[in-house]
């Protein structure tokens, strides 16, 4: 008897680990949200957006893969990136060729008409000219009668328009003209050309396009014009990932990581 009790003793501890592993493993499993591709988390981005996501070589950088990596990994899974023109990401998303969007994108009640979103950083936009350019105007209001040039799909193409058929019509200080360019970077080139006056950008990228252009373009605007939340976005429907996603954020904001990436990218947290 004196040597059986040890032994059941044993066999029941034995029982409480295996049982507890179990629950660890069943819970870590449970984690795990189901994506297109087993222990991969596919980020659709369009990677000509620095600064928040851009090539070195390649290799895609910027605060958005930062983010996606992150997240990934708080989930047991790696990021890879799907490399989409801005207009076609939510296109893309419902068509299943990523599982979510991490790009720099506003949330708009149109876009959450088709797809869920996670506020993750909030920006606003500035307005920028040429240095050199005699209008350096502060406010949407002063565009009036300027050729303005902005990136194919931005919230701010609509919130330009109607200042321009509102307060410049009723000011009589003639419309705002609108161009669109494929990217940013073709809207700056546009800028430094002569082809528009000024050119509307999110306030990160601004500071990056002011760097680069070595004194040819300067900020005019005075504070952030339209400040926005930027979102994760999902597929409608796909709760657990969009569950799964919200805690990883939670987890990412929760260790002291993700204040010290907003302030590298000159970024608010939403």
């Amino acid at each position: 008897m004196a040597n059986r009790t040890p032994l059941r003793t044993t066999a029941l501890a034995l029982a409480c680990t295996l049982a507890g592993l179990f629950q660890f493993g069943a819970a870590h499993a449970a984690e795990t949200p189901k994506t297109l591709s087993s222990g991969e988390l596919k980020v659709g981005m369009e990677i000509s957006y620095p600064p928040f996501e851009y090539y070195e070589g390649d290799k895609v950088k910027g605060f958005d893969p930062e983010v996606s990596a992150a997240l990934a990994k708080r989930l047991g899974l790696s990021a890879s990136f799907s490399d989409i023109t801005f207009p076609n990401l939510i296109l893309g998303l419902d068509a299943g060729r990523f599982d979510t969007i991490i790009s720099g994108m506003y949330i708009l009640p149109e876009r959450l008409e088709k797809a869920d979103a996670i506020p993750y950083a909030k920006t606003g936009a500035a307005i920028m000219v040429r240095s050199d350019a005699a209008k350096k105007p502060a406010t949407p209001e002063e565009l009036c009668g300027l050729t303005v040039g902005l990136q194919q799909g931005t919230s701010w193409i609509p919130a330009l328009q109607k200042v321009s058929d509102g307060y410049c019509k009723e000011q009589g200080a003639g419309a705002i003209t609108i161009n669109q360019y494929p990217t940013t970077a073709e809207t700056s080139q546009a800028l430094l050309s002569g082809h528009i006056q000024a050119h509307l950008e999110i306030d990160a990228a601004s500071l990056l396009i002011i760097e680069k252009s070595r004194g040819r373009i300067a900020i005019s605007s005075q504070g952030s014009i339209y400040p926005q939340v930027l979102g994760i976005y999902v597929k409608k429907g796909n709760a657990q990932l969009l569950d799964a996603l919200k805690t990883a954020l939670d987890e990412f904001k929760a260790s002291g990581e993700y204040a010290e990436l907003l302030k590298k990218y000159n970024l608010e947290e939403a």
